[in-house]
């Protein structure tokens, strides 16, 4: 077997492995509120192929475009055609791209604690469990490794084409999600603390380079915020984006705000309701390579370390956090756990050592990462299932598809304070509206309430209504309102 081919199979067979563990069952999960509005935004593109960028907590479009090619490839071109597994196949994918570039990124460690760092990366839970989310959070990862990939490149050949390609990954990242600027400026920060080895060839032409880098970012954002030329205004609105985020982290009243140990305590042990989550094995790998970096480590163990405790700094400073951002700290992490490995693998019992910890808490990750994606994956329990939509969303199409059939002209209401994921189940229906307060005249098909809107809107219906009750999430039911012959 060719020299080439041995040395890359063990990391092809493990990005193999993180595809299964990402794809397996990909469509099984109800989709959540956020991926419901998410891809409906998605299939209006690919069906009218128009896009105009909202700042009003949308985030950035590269995710929208992402799913075009897969919808071709898969036959689909319109929103009804659209389904759960082309829309998560995105993130899937992405995910799956951020355990070859973490590969690549941990090669100054060697190559096989390069293996491992992947590895931890591929198993890892909350990894695994967003990279089956469609959410523009698995993209960011994606973006913000290949970046850091190519600006090492270019600090190691000096040439300007991966400055600009480290430039255009950035664009990415800014024109995926409003917080890219934080791991960007974590990452410069860091650094200063990795102290690299002066004289790199890139030195040569810092000014040069840089504003070439700067300059395919602003270009590739650009592309995107503005829909490829069509609507200039995604400029500005992608400037006024942050005086959303400004507002909402200002009210303190959003309902997502947390402790500050809050991302500490999902990488540690936790129970609930009778399940235990944790990745305490991983977590203890990862905080002695902290300490491996503080005594001297190599200089991307020292950027591991600095980047990861900015980013963990600047997350838990915010009171606004939502689980889906762990995935940030998880790459750094797998560094610093790979980084501990090599320096325990110095003699032949530290070998032994080594490969016993990384084993044990790759399965243990494997073991939760395979309990949150699949068997809990809309779990209340499960830390990553956030306010996740309930089993009983895959019962409402069937209910309207029914009721419409019965009663030919008569409409679907929708009557509820907050209704997402029903649009996205909903798909492809005829006479569905939705409203926010009780019309009028309340009579239809069906009719679908919230708890709290239910007693007025029962006030409202001419005729005999049958009750009956679903959830929409965990402490929100809804009321279906079926007309009775």
């Amino acid at each position: 077997m060719p020299k080439t081919l041995l040395r890359w199979l063990p990391l092809a067979l493990l990005i193999l492995a993180a595809l299964g563990l990402r794809t397996r069952d990909l469509a099984a999960r109800p989709m959540h509120a956020d991926e419901a509005n998410q891809a409906v935004k998605a299939g209006e593109l690919l069906e009218s192929g128009r896009y105009a960028y909202d700042p009003g907590d949308h985030h950035g479009p590269v995710l929208y475009y992402a799913v075009l090619p897969v919808a071709w490839c898969r036959g689909e071109r319109t929103l009804a055609g659209l389904d759960e597994l082309t829309v998560r196949l995105v993130p899937a994918l992405a995910g799956t791209a951020c355990v070859l570039l973490l590969g690549l990124l941990a090669a100054p460690l060697g190559r096989w604690p390069s293996l491992a760092a992947a590895a931890f990366l591929a198993a890892s839970p909350p990894a695994v469990y967003y990279s089956r989310y469609f959410v523009q959070e698995t993209l960011l990862s994606a973006f913000a490794l290949a970046a850091f990939v190519c600006a090492r490149r270019w600090w190691s050949t000096g040439r300007t084409r991966w400055a600009v390609a480290a430039g255009a990954c950035a664009g990415l990242m800014q024109a995926s999600k409003a917080s890219a600027p934080l791991f960007l400026l974590a990452a410069l920060a860091a650094l200063l603390a990795a102290r690299p080895r002066p004289g790199s060839p890139a030195a040569r032409r810092p000014v040069r380079d840089g504003l070439a880098g700067a300059a395919a970012a602003l270009a590739v954002a650009a592309l995107f915020y503005s829909s490829f030329g069509a609507h200039p205004g995604g400029l500005r609105d992608a400037l006024g984006t942050y005086g959303e985020v400004a507002a909402r982290l200002g009210r303190g009243d959003t309902g997502h705000e947390k402790p500050w140990w809050y991302f500490i305590r999902l990488f540690s042990w936790q129970r609930s309701g009778g399940l235990v989550f944790e990745q305490a094995g991983f977590a203890a790998l990862a905080l002695a390579g902290f300490g491996v970096a503080l005594a001297g480590g190599s200089p991307l163990l020292r950027w591991a370390a600095a980047y990861s405790g900015l980013v963990l700094l600047a997350l838990s400073a915010t009171p606004y956090k939502t689980p889906w951002h762990a995935i940030h700290l998880v790459p750094g992490f797998a560094i610093l756990a790979a980084g501990a490995l090599a320096a325990l693998s110095r003699n032949r019992p530290g070998r032994a050592a080594a490969a016993a910890a990384a084993l044990g808490a790759l399965g243990l990750m494997a073991f939760q990462s395979d309990r949150v994606a699949r068997a809990y994956a809309s779990d209340a329990r499960n830390p990553y299932a956030y306010v996740h939509s309930s089993p009983d969303v895959l019962r409402f199409r069937a209910l309207a598809a029914a009721a419409l059939a019965r009663s030919p002209g008569r409409p679907v209401l929708v009557i509820s304070e907050e209704y997402w994921p029903l649009p996205w189940y909903f798909r492809g229906l005829d006479r569905v509206g939705y409203w926010t307060r009780p019309p009028e005249d309340c009579d239809g098909a069906l009719v679908i309430a919230s708890a709290g809107l239910a007693d007025e809107v029962a006030s409202r219906l001419r005729g005999p209504y049958g009750r009956s009750y679903l959830g929409l999430r965990p402490g929100f039911v809804c009321v279906v309102f079926t007309p009775r012959p």
